[in-house]
């Protein structure tokens, strides 16, 4: 079965087509939850939830642009409606905020390890950091897409950076350590 007739079955709420669709995006998916959750299992909810939002939004894709991408903002809108309704984010001044670099040597670090630490930072920095360093988001749509002031973003990125850079520096202090 073509991916449009799948689309066309899932809008006439074919279940067997909903399991079909399920089948084919949902590790795609489940990869973008993992991204904005605490942990797996709170990835694993907001999986559930963003399967129950396409299918019932599915009726407003048209057709247009590209069908997974549209399944990726559902879900990652579906994850940070969760966030905004935690009220979890400061607001702050925007005239306060200091950003500063981070940098990391892939030689030292596993891409395993980092993701790791991306994933225990607290929620408003670990949700605007993703957003703006891996998905590439400005200020500004990161903050309509999480309702906050562009001043807050920018302070949750810096804030984010801070403590990753905090981490890192621990990590490899230990790992010297370790060597000796």
């Amino acid at each position: 079965m073509s991916l449009n007739q799948l689309i066309e079955n899932c809008k006439n709420n074919d279940t067997k087509a909903q399991g079909e669709l399920y089948k084919l995006f949902s590790s795609k998916l489940f990869s973008v939850c993992l991204k904005y959750s605490k942990n797996y299992a709170e990835a694993e909810d907001n999986l559930q939830d963003a399967f129950l939002t396409i299918f019932n939004k599915i009726e407003q894709y048209k057709g247009k642009g590209s069908f997974e991408g549209w399944l990726k903002r559902i879900t990652v809108n579906t994850v940070l409606q969760k966030y905004r309704s935690q009220k979890v984010f400061d607001i702050v001044n925007e005239n306060s905020v200091e950003d500063e670099e981070l940098e990391v040597d892939e030689d030292d670090l596993s891409i395993d390890y980092l993701l790791q630490i991306i994933q225990e930072l607290p929620d408003r920095y670990r949700l605007v950091f993703n957003l703006y360093v891996l998905d590439g988001y400005s200020h500004k749509a990161i903050a309509d897409m999480l309702e906050i002031n562009i001043g807050t973003s920018k302070s949750n990125l810096a804030r984010a950076r801070q403590i990753l850079k905090q981490t890192i520096e621990n990590y490899k202090t230990t790992q010297s350590l370790q060597s000796l």
